[in-house]
């Protein structure tokens, strides 16, 4: 399949900036994103080999979760067998989004060296390591919608069998439920028809979720104080809100790579930033496919 390199920005710019006629340009309303909601999104179409859809294609977000790709990606291609415990490890991280995992790869790799490694391997432009002060904080690693299709597509047409297939494999088998407790059928998993295959972040909700994933009741969860308080000097991006991201391969055949990125305001709950995100992805989807 032939498709636009991966280095062509000025193309995905002039996509969208194409007539409302042109034959590349969705039929349907973009989105609209709510008061106070800081979103940016991009769609690859595999099929076309062209950019559909953007919004702040290269705003910088803190990667939450999403960054685990990476870490996976960085794990593979150093090593050519994968030791048992590992491979569990792996699969936990990606499919269920476990955070203790993820840091276990993180301290061994050589924290943020491997968004280092990375980010110029695949030609992240947006991504970087979190800031010095806090180096154990992966979740703070900043990147933006276009790295993350950007990601995707290294793994579709770049990345070696073994890397693309053990990845993208756990991705398709995503869980409903984070093992913190989140249920992380946010955004794609209940905005888009099956097939999909997803990896999603949240940050900023706390430790203990408002309903635990199943049912089980817990008391509301609310964003972590000492967040907002130093916002000013993290040097994090969107440091003191809650963010809610969701991205993967969507659509018959994994057709298009989807990135949707969000920011809440301060104190948002983690119900009112799901119903936004999933809204956001729902119009998103039926923008891109008319």
């Amino acid at each position: 399949m032939r498709t636009t390199p991966l280095t062509a920005v000025p193309l995905l710019v002039a996509a969208l900036a194409a007539p409302a006629h042109a034959a590349t340009v969705p039929a349907a309303q973009p989105p609209r994103v709510p008061a106070g909601t800081t979103a940016a999104w991009v769609v690859f179409d595999r099929q076309s080999g062209k950019f559909v859809a953007a919004r702040n294609a290269h705003r910088k977000f803190r990667s939450a979760s999403v960054v685990k790709i990476l870490i996976a990606i960085d794990y593979l291609e150093r090593r050519t067998s994968v030791p048992a415990a590992d491979a569990k490890l792996l699969r936990i991280m990606l499919r269920s989004s476990d955070d203790d995992a993820a840091s276990a790869f993180w301290d061994r790799l050589g924290k943020g060296q491997i968004i280092v490694r990375t980010a110029r391997k695949l030609g992240l432009a947006d991504t970087t390591p979190p800031p010095a002060s806090k180096p154990g904080f992966w979740g703070y690693t900043s990147l933006s919608a276009y790295d993350i299709v950007r990601t995707y597509r290294y793994l579709l047409d770049r990345a070696t069998p073994r890397v693309r297939d053990t990845i993208l494999g756990h991705l398709r088998a995503a869980t409903p439920c984070g093992t913190d407790g989140f249920d992380q059928t946010f955004g794609i998993p209940d905005a888009v028809p099956r097939p999909w295959a997803v990896k999603q972040g949240w940050s900023g909700f706390g430790t203990t979720p408002p309903v635990r994933c199943g049912g089980d009741v817990r008391a509301a969860a609310a964003p972590i104080s000492w967040i907002t308080q130093r916002a000013a000097e993290s040097g994090v991006p969107d440091y003191g809100r809650p963010v809610l991201h969701t991205s993967g391969l969507v659509g018959k055949g994994e057709r298009y790579v989807m990135a949707l990125l969000t920011a809440h305001p301060a104190g948002a709950s983690w119900n009112t930033s799901v119903k936004r995100t999933t809204t956001l992805t729902r119009s998103l989807y039926r923008h891109i496919t008319g």
